[in-house]
């Protein structure tokens, strides 16, 4: 490790063991976590130079943001050389007419929103996690959320990058253009990219109008096929921003841990939150199709949001979920399918836990409205970290066969990384892992960036 000192001072290397646990982790909590040192680069150039020296060296990078990851994607296993971003964390340049913003990868996501509304601007990608992720994650692993229904993924909303391969070239991708029509567009290449072709440096964030005030609606109902039907009543009539849907067991472990009562007073099977923009008509709108879904029976009870408290109330039965689960060391999968195969999706899938888990608890949630659900199966308290593991992975394969019968994708939001790997081939053809592979040679020959991680 001496090399890294000529072009690198000694406040950006770090050996201790604390340090070494922490920044060689993600969220993921079942890897045996051994990377050699953490390294903290400054500008794009200490990239550049990071890359050569693990090229000559032979050593291997993993990159590494907020280290909020729920696949094992910036998890350093075997004596790699963690790059962290955190001191990349500038915001560079705002350009008014264009509604753009530079930053370094490091910048967290919150920062980003915030400094959009500071002039009168929104960045809409949106989760739980916002708060630590950085951006040049949000990239990698081309984050989602829960406004994917009306503004898409993160690779929506990214007009620029600076990268460095994993050959120690400099790439700017696209600079920022709103058309550009010359070939192929390396920079979608590299979103979702999860690290293994390159470091992204630098983003050109694509910022939009600033939204009016949100209404926010919690909705209870007896079974799926009824949510599926408001969701439909919904789509129809007005734009959503938002649909999640999260079972009454989740609800009790976010009403338990916040310490809240009960949102209604009996309980139902299902609940959900949606959201769309307030304006001249949605109040009318929302009250209509709410109408609706009482006489039809689909909506059993609900309520509209009266103040920007009561909506955030609303939206943390849904977003503190994740939190208030993790007492439980659950064990994790995100899925998805087409959403008009959700219904049958959940019924097969359905049988396939309460077989493998009679006695375990599984918790549902998810934004129903694409089709992404997130499955938590709680560890018992009699059962060890490993052994639950152990099993919770016999069962991945019944999970995966299901998910590949109704032609879903084994991972929706948290990447492949170490944890899918192995039933990649459930999503993707024997020819497009082919060809992922060669792209993977084609831009790290020496195989140094983030090895290991989804072939």
């Amino acid at each position: 490790m001496t090399e890294l000192k000529s072009f690198l001072k000694s406040d950006q290397i770090l050996t201790d063991q604390a340090s070494l646990q922490n920044y060689g982790k993600d969220w993921t909590t079942y890897f045996d976590i051994n990377p050699s040192a953490i390294v903290f680069p400054r500008t794009t150039e200490e990239v550049q130079k990071l890359v050569l020296w693990a090229i000559e060296t032979k050593t291997a990078l993993v990159p590494s943001g907020g280290r909020t990851g729920l696949s094992g994607g910036a998890c350093a296993l075997n004596q790699e050389v963690v790059v962290s971003f955190e001191k990349m964390n500038r915001i560079l340049n705002f350009e008014d007419l264009d509604q753009t913003l530079l930053c370094e990868a490091g910048v967290i996501t919150e920062a980003i929103q915030k400094y959009a509304e500071d002039k009168n601007l929104y960045y809409p990608i949106d989760f739980a996690a916002k708060g630590s992720s950085q951006i040049g994650g949000n990239v990698a692993t081309n984050a989602g959320g829960i406004k994917v229904l009306r503004y898409g993924l993160t690779r929506n909303w990214i007009s620029g990058l600076k990268i460095v391969t994993g050959s120690g070239e400099i790439l700017e991708l696209n600079k920022g253009l709103i058309k550009n029509a010359t070939g192929y567009d390396l920079r979608q290449l590299f979103i979702g990219s999860e690290g293994t072709l390159g470091f992204v440096t630098e983003v050109t964030v694509q910022l939009a109008r600033r939204p009016q005030d949100f209404e926010v609606v919690l909705l209870a109902s007896e079974n799926l096929d009824e949510v599926m039907k408001i969701f439909t009543l919904f789509r129809k009539q007005i734009e959503l921003t938002a649909f999640e849907m999260f079972s009454r067991a989740a609800l009790e472990k976010v009403l338990h841990a916040q310490k809240t009562p009960d949102p209604f007073d009996q309980s139902y099977p299902f609940y959900i939150v949606a959201e769309v923009e307030k304006t001249a008509e949605s109040s009318d709108r929302l009250m209509q199709i709410l109408e609706q879904g009482m006489e039809t029976g689909s909506i059993q009870n609900g309520n509209v949001s009266q103040s920007k408290t009561q909506s955030s109330l609303f939206w943390s039965y849904r977003e503190n979920i994740s939190e208030s689960l993790s007492a439980f060391s659950p064990y994790k999968n995100d899925i998805a399918v087409q959403v008009s195969k959700v219904p049958d999706f959940v019924k097969d899938l359905q049988t396939i836990l309460s077989s493998s888990y009679p006695k375990w608890e599984v918790i549902w949630f998810g934004h129903i409205g694409d089709g992404n659900l997130h499955i938590n199966i709680l560890r018992p308290k009699d059962l060890s970290k490993e052994d639950f593991v152990k099993e919770c992975q016999k069962v991945d394969q019944l999970v995966f066969d299901c998910v590949a019968k109704f032609s879903g994708s084994i991972s929706a939001e948290h990447g492949v990384g170490l944890t899918k790997k192995k039933f990649l081939s459930k999503t993707k053809s024997p020819a497009e892992i082919e060809i992922m592979k060669q792209i993977k040679k084609t831009f790290d020959p020496h195989n140094i960036c983030n090895p290991g991680k989804i072939f």
